[in-house]
């Protein structure tokens, strides 16, 4: 459903917002090793994240990633999905087509309208805090 680098992307906070409930700053390597992503690809998506202020980056040795408490229950799924993707998942074409609107639709156009408007109230509603929360203390697994 989401592209692979959204998958990286939400996989990656997921990991980095348990561990900051646990007052734990994590680096690159931890995050690759839990979530299953390719560590060059997790590099461009956290300096995406770093840059949308969705997650906290420190350079040196106590350097690491890392979510504020207080971030921690405002940040939503859709913020991480933008903040990757753009806008492209909530109004690009189902089928990829570049000219696809209301006015000019494509097969399945009115069909995917309602499942899009679902599916965005969905993540602008569900924070990376609903999602590790129940798992505080439990094992977050976030690996295929």
């Amino acid at each position: 459903m989401f592209s692979k680098a959204c998958e990286y992307g939400i996989r990656a906070v997921l990991y980095i917002a348990s561990q900051s409930l646990r007052e734990r700053r994590v680096k690159i390597g931890d995050i690759v090793q839990n979530t299953g992503s390719p560590e060059a690809f997790t590099g461009k998506i956290l300096g995406l994240l770093s840059r949308n202020n969705l997650v906290d980056s420190y350079t040196g040795p106590n350097g690491g990633f890392e979510i504020r408490q207080d971030k921690l229950q405002s940040i939503t799924i859709a913020e991480i999905v933008r903040a990757i993707d753009g806008d492209l998942f909530f109004e690009g074409c189902a089928l990829g087509l570049a000219q696809c609107d209301a006015n000019n639709p494509c097969p399945m156009h009115h069909s995917v309208v309602k499942i899009r408007e679902n599916m965005f109230h969905v993540l602008q509603h569900t924070t990376v805090h609903d999602l590790v929360i129940g798992k505080k203390n439990e094992e977050l697994i976030l690996r295929r």
